[in-house]
């Protein structure tokens, strides 16, 4: 499936480890949640860098110890009406996790926006949407009025105060 971040099409470069596959020692890995709590230990002491697919009606606060250890976290949108992985994305960057938030499942062009104002930064997108919507989705708004986790979201407040002092200043 086409991975969009960065408004670019790249290539995933994760591997999904089933439950009870063999963990191997080098690449990136990204794991449900029962094997994560099951093998921590194992999984955090191999070469590579670790995600994980987390379940939409879990707590983030359940990861909040294993955030240093992990660089992917993949929220799950099991249809596009189900809205709790955008409160989980927030709670996990208030949480301090500075990683890779992955939207994942029922993904929509027209939900990018607000995906990316809450957090996520990379989406698995269905291919029943054509690649320039995706891209004109991801290129549309760079405005926004709300707080962003983004840097590359403009925040229209600080623009508008930007503009009063400047105006103030001549």
């Amino acid at each position: 499936m086409p991975l969009l971040k960065d408004n670019e099409f790249i290539d995933d470069t994760w591997a999904r480890l089933d439950d009870d596959a063999e963990i191997p020692a080098t690449g990136d890995i990204l794991v449900s949640l029962a094997r994560l709590l099951a093998d921590f230990g194992k999984l955090s002491s191999r070469q590579g860098r670790l995600g994980v697919e987390f379940p939409n009606e879990q707590r983030p606060e359940l990861l909040e110890s294993f955030l240093p250890s992990l660089s992917l976290i993949a929220l799950t949108f099991p249809k596009f009406a189900d809205g709790r992985a955008y409160s989980q994305a927030r709670q996990l960057r208030q949480l301090g996790f500075e990683g890779e938030l992955r939207a994942i499942g029922d993904v929509l062009p027209d939900q990018l926006s607000f995906m990316i104002e809450t957090g996520f930064d990379s989406f698995e997108v269905a291919e029943r949407f054509p690649e320039d919507a995706w891209e004109q989705a991801a290129s549309s708004i760079s405005l926004t009025y709300q707080p962003t986790y983004q840097p590359r979201r403009l925040h229209v407040w600080r623009l508008r105060w930007a503009r009063d002092e400047q105006v103030n200043l001549d």
